[in-house]
C-alpha cells in the first residue's frame, strides 16, 4: 500500500534521496575502513569490524562493513592462486616466451603432457580478497599455492591440436623408471609415434628429467621442446585439469576412497577440451 499511494501522489516508487536511516559512518570513516581493508586483502568482514572496534572504539558489525566496502568498490572475489616463482623462474620464463613468440604451424606439433593430482576433499573456497574490478593480477589480491599430499588419484595425460592420449592413473610415487615403463612405453612414445614430427613438453620434474629418461628419449628418438621451471601455468594442458577438477566439485556424492573418485564420467575427457 505504501508504494501505490506514493506512486498515486508523488508518481514515483523509489525512495526520496537523503530519507530512511543515517549511515554509521561518514565519508571519512569509510576511507578509513578501505585503507584497512586494502592493508589486508584478505581480511575477512568479521576481522575488519574487530580492528575497527580496536582503532576507533566504535563497534561496527560485519554486515555494515561489507555494504560500506561494497559502495566503495571494494568487493570479497576467489583470489587468484599461483606458485612462488624466484626472479631466475621469471626471467628463464620470459626469455622463454621471446625464444618461441614467432612459432605458427610448430605449435600444432607440440603434445603437451602432464600429471595431476586430484584429491578427496576439495578447497571450500572460503578465502576471499577484497579488491576493485580489474585489480585480479595484482601481487597482493594472489595466494601463493603451495603443493600438498593429500589423498586421491594421480593421473597423466597428453593433449595435441587434433588429438588426446589415453589418461593414466598412476598410483604411488612416480619415479623415473615407473615413468618409462607405466607412461612412456605404453602411452607416450606412440601418441608420439602416431603424429608426424611430433615434439613432446614435458615439465622438470625429477622423473621427467633423470638420465635413464634422458636415454631413452634418445633411444627413442623423441624431440623435446625446452621448458622453463616451475611453469606449469604456461601448458594448456592445464585447461584439461581444470574441466575435471570442475566435474569432480560439481558431484554431490560423498566420495570414500580413490578408487571411488577414479570412478565418475568426470575423467572422460572429450576431445574438444584440448582444442579450448
Amino acid at each position: 500500500m505504501r508504494v501505490w499511494k506514493q506512486w498515486t501522489d508523488e508518481c514515483r516508487t523509489t525512495r526520496k534521496s537523503g530519507s530512511g536511516p543515517r549511515n554509521v559512518t561518514s565519508a571519512r570513516d569509510d576511507r578509513h575502513l578501505v585503507r584497512m581493508a586494502r592493508t589486508d586483502r584478505t581480511a575477512s568482514s568479521r576481522q575488519l569490524a574487530a580492528l575497527w572496534s580496536i582503532a576507533t572504539g566504535v563497534s561496527l558489525c560485519a554486515s555494515s562493513i561489507r555494504r560500506r566496502l561494497l559502495q566503495c568498490g571494494l568487493r570479497a572475489r576467489t583470489p587468484l592462486y599461483r606458485i612462488p616463482l624466484t626472479h631466475d623462474h621469471r626471467r628463464l620464463r620470459l626469455q622463454w616466451a621471446n625464444q618461441h613468440r614467432d612459432w605458427r604451424a610448430d605449435w600444432q606439433h607440440v603434445v603437451f603432457s602432464d600429471e595431476s593430482r586430484f584429491n578427496l576433499w576439495y578447497h571450500d573456497g572460503r578465502i576471499r580478497v577484497r579488491r576493485y574490478a580489474g585489480e585480479r593480477h595484482l601481487p597482493e589480491c594472489i595466494i601463493e599455492r603451495h603443493s600438498g599430499r593429500t589423498p586421491g588419484v594421480m593421473v597423466w595425460g597428453a593433449i595435441a591440436y587434433h588429438r588426446r592420449s589415453q589418461l593414466l592413473r598412476i598410483v604411488g610415487n612416480l619415479n623415473s623408471n615407473r615413468y618409462i615403463r607405466e607412461v612412456l612405453q605404453p602411452e607416450a612414445v606412440p601418441f608420439l609415434q602416431s603424429l608426424p614430427g611430433a615434439v613432446f613438453q614435458q615439465d622438470n620434474a625429477r622423473p621427467h628429467t633423470a638420465r635413464i629418461v634422458k636415454s631413452f628419449f634418445a633411444a627413442q628418438q623423441v624431440q623435446l621442446l625446452p621448458w622453463p621451471a616451475c611453469s606449469p601455468d604456461m601448458s594448456p594442458i592445464e585447461h584439461v585439469w581444470d574441466v575435471i577438477g570442475r566435474r569432480l566439485a560439481r558431484d554431490p556424492r560423498p566420495v570414500a576412497s580413490a578408487d571411488e573418485l577414479w570412478g565418475p564420467k568426470a575423467f572422460d575427457v572429450p576431445q574438444e577440451c584440448s582444442l579450448a
